[in-house]
């Protein structure tokens, strides 16, 4: 009779430990999987303190791990004004009109989650704002995080007019005729305006905004992820609820690159990630807490506002071409060294990349990293990889760079079809989101949210994956069906691979030894006719329990 019982047993389920190889029970104990077998032989490990889950029809699978997510923001905008669940600019002012009101002595309106698509050229004006909220500052960022929505006065507030120059990194949006702002920031406009003129969170405001939002991914099956903004004061907020326990997922912090300072920040950087390491969380022992070991340079914009890096000039929309190749946020010889520096100091490095000469430009950089310092283990990754070139697919797997996908964008819907196709032209357009030619060259995916930019239910994402369709428009036609996964390939990038990404050896997959990092879904994505050539609904499915370290961290009421 075994003497070490099992704290928690799931049985009725099938677990999917590979492609291909199943349990039909797991036992957990002491943070850790004890036990995978059939219900008999692990039912041994019960004993009267043991938590019995019967799920019939149920699969379980490792804990997801979201390898690009923005949880602070998220968080702050939840508990603040969150338009991403909302459609249409009246949607949108009737939201903002409501908080106002309901926030009388709020200094500054602020929020966001709007989408590109609900206005003429993806760009709202302060008139609208200015209508409900006339007499305090409004400022909220875009669904994207690459533009803001502002008001009259939060433009005098910064004394932003016609006068204004545009930053290098950035545009403000004008009335062509007045040259006055219209309402509109994009890019380096708004992070500037965000970073010199909005109010900062304290600390309360940031731990409660990131247990906000631990909790909305543990109820999606999220165990961990990578964070790809972490300041200062997140990652404050980060170590504090790490060190009290509160923190019940594994995080990667990726230390935002600041593209108006050089080489000069490392140091700031290592300085950082002595202290984020010196705090140790209650479940140290099984590798969760806060690990602020990447950095995340972001190089380009995106394509929907045309600032994305292009190799060729985006086309004008009329069938001719403009003379906009986009924009890049770093230098090349500056990211080369970049890499080479943070490499040589044993960071990873987390690059944005959207469009195929901003792609290009971060192979290479990682290229010369190589070069300076040798093959490593930094598990260096890109992501959103929109328009990749296809010369440059193979690159991925010859530098061994992860793909970090963001699988949700790759459908058709009104920003791709109205604000990005026109302007890239046929062919161009047909590389978008390459990602079986990707896993074909032996490339390792990862993947991500990008949360809030789009949903983080890593189900909807997966069904995008596999499908190239909208889980709510499921019968509109496939988004380059050819570049579609296989539903393997796509949860093992999304458990397996993110893992690999965030150095986290103990997670990913579900094997006796390893962290309990578990989800329990409502049914079985692998039952015979649950996924066939013309249908796939995983977004169906929910997440019915969610175990981290161990830990039941949720379980619906």
């Amino acid at each position: 009779m075994p003497t070490d019982r099992a704290d928690l047993i799931i049985t009725g389920a099938r677990a999917r430990l590979s492609a291909g190889r199943w349990a039909s029970a797991v036992a957990v104990r002491d943070g850790r999987i004890a036990a995978l077998g059939d219900d008999t032989d692990v039912l041994e490990l019960a004993g009267p303190g043991t938590e019995r889950v019967h799920a019939p029809g149920g699969l379980v699978l490792p804990g997801f791990q979201d390898a690009h997510v923005h949880a602070p923001f998220a968080g702050r905008n939840l508990l603040r004004i969150w338009l991403n669940d909302l459609e249409g600019r009246q949607a949108y002012l009737d939201a903002i009109a409501a908080y106002a009101r309901a926030n009388p002595d709020e200094p500054w309106i602020v929020g966001g989650g709007w989408a590109m698509e609900h206005f003429p050229g993806g760009t709202p004006r302060k008139e609208d704002l200015d209508a409900i909220v006339p007499d305090r500052p409004v400022f909220l960022f875009n669904r994207d995080v690459h533009g803001a929505w502002v008001n009259s006065r939060a433009l005098e507030f910064a004394g932003i007019d016609r006068r204004t120059p545009d930053p290098t990194d950035g545009r403000i949006e004008r009335d062509p005729v007045t040259g006055e702002p219209t309402g509109t920031l994009h890019e380096g406009a708004a992070y500037s305006y965000n970073d010199t003129h909005v109010p900062l969170p304290g600390q309360a405001e940031w731990e409660a905004a990131i247990l906000t939002a631990q909790g909305h991914l543990h109820a999606l099956g999220i165990t961990g992820w990578q964070d790809a903004w972490v300041t200062p004061a997140t990652q404050q907020a980060y170590q504090t609820l790490a060190a009290d326990g509160r923190l019940t997922a594994r995080v990667v912090g990726a230390l935002w690159w600041d593209r108006h300072q050089g080489l000069e920040q490392i140091s700031d950087l290592l300085a950082r990630r002595e202290r984020g390491l010196a705090v140790t969380s209650p479940r140290a022992h099984l590798g969760s807490g806060f690990h602020p070991t990447s950095v995340k340079i972001m190089t380009d914009g995106v394509l929907e506002n045309h600032t994305g890096a292009l190799l060729e000039p985006y086309c004008d929309g009329c069938g001719g071409h403009s003379d906009n190749r986009g924009l890049t946020y770093i230098d090349q010889e500056v990211l080369a060294a970049a890499l080479v520096e943070l490499d040589g100091h044993g960071f990873q490095v987390h690059q944005h990349a959207i469009g195929d000469r901003a792609v290009r430009n971060a192979l290479d950089a990682v290229a010369a990293a190589r070069a300076a310092n040798g093959v490593g283990d930094r598990r260096h990754h890109i992501a959103h990889l929109q328009l990749v070139h296809p010369d440059d697919i193979k690159r991925f797997a010859e530098l061994n760079v992860v793909a970090n996908l963001q699988t949700y964008w790759a459908k058709n819907e009104p920003q791709m079809d109205d604000l990005t196709v026109p302007f890239l032209g046929p062919e161009r357009a047909l590389r978008q989101y390459p990602f079986a030619d990707l896993l074909a060259c032996g490339t390792r995916l990862a993947m991500g949210s990008d949360w809030a930019v789009t949903t983080a239910d890593p189900l909807r994402q997966l069904e995008v994956a596999i499908t190239r369709t909208d889980p709510d428009n499921r019968s509109n036609a496939p988004f380059l069906p050819d570049q579609r996964l296989p539903l393997d390939d796509a949860l093992d990038a999304f458990t397996l691979g993110s893992a690999y990404v965030n150095h986290d050896e103990q997670a990913g997959a579900v094997e006796v030894g390893r962290r309990a990092d578990l989800v329990l879904l409502d049914r079985d994505l692998f039952a015979p006719g649950f996924v066939t050539p013309d249908a796939a609904p995983l977004a169906d499915a929910r997440a019915v329990l969610t175990i981290a370290a161990g830990q039941v961290v949720y379980r619906p009421e």
